[in-house]
C-alpha cells in the first residue's frame, strides 16, 4: 500500500471508462445531471468503437473531467480504506489461497469473522504425504539467484 506499480494499470483504465460513461453516456451525476454528452458512432473496428462524437463545448469537457476525476478519487479512497482496516483479512485470504490454491465461501466467513480458515470442501492435500498441509520450510543459507 506504500509503494506505486504498474500492476493495476488495468484497472485504473476501466474505472475510469466506468466513470466517464458515467458521466458521459447515463447521465449519473449530479453536477451534469441527466444528459447524453458523447456517443459512440456505431462503426467498430477490432472491437473498438473508430470514431467517438462529441457533442460539448471545451468548458463542459473540463467539467467532465473534474466529475470524472472526483468520482476515481472518492472511491479510490473508499477502496484504500477498505484494504487498510481490512488488511488482516487480505493476509489471511492470501495464506488460504498460498496453502490451498482456491477457496471457498465457508473459507471466506470464517476469514472475515476473524477465525483460521477451515479445510475446503472435497480437498486433499497435496502429494508427498504431509498431512498438515503446511508449507515446507523456507532456507535462508542460500540466497535466492538474481533474476
Amino acid at each position: 500500500m506504500n509503494q506505486m506499480t504498474t500492476g493495476a494499470s488495468n484497472d485504473f483504465e476501466r474505472a475510469t471508462a466506468i466513470a466517464r460513461d458515467m458521466v458521459t453516456r447515463y447521465g449519473m451525476t449530479d453536477e451534469l445531471g441527466p444528459m447524453v454528452y458523447s456517443d459512440n458512432e456505431g462503426e467498430v473496428f477490432l472491437g473498438r468503437s473508430v470514431t467517438k462524437t462529441t457533442n460539448m463545448s471545451e468548458e463542459t469537457m473540463r467539467k467532465v473531467d473534474l466529475v470524472i476525476r472526483r468520482i476515481i478519487d472518492e472511491q479510490y479512497g473508499i477502496a484504500r480504506r477498505l484494504i487498510e482496516e481490512n488488511q488482516d483479512k487480505m493476509h489471511a485470504m492470501a495464506k488460504a489461497l498460498l496453502e490451498f490454491e482456491t477457496i471457498d465461501a465457508d473459507q471466506i466467513e470464517d476469514i472475515m469473522t476473524g477465525k483460521p480458515a477451515r479445510l475446503p470442501k472435497d480437498w486433499t492435500p497435496p502429494s508427498g504425504g504431509k498431512s498438515d498441509s503446511s508449507p515446507p520450510p523456507v532456507s535462508t543459507d542460500t540466497p535466492a539467484p538474481a533474476i
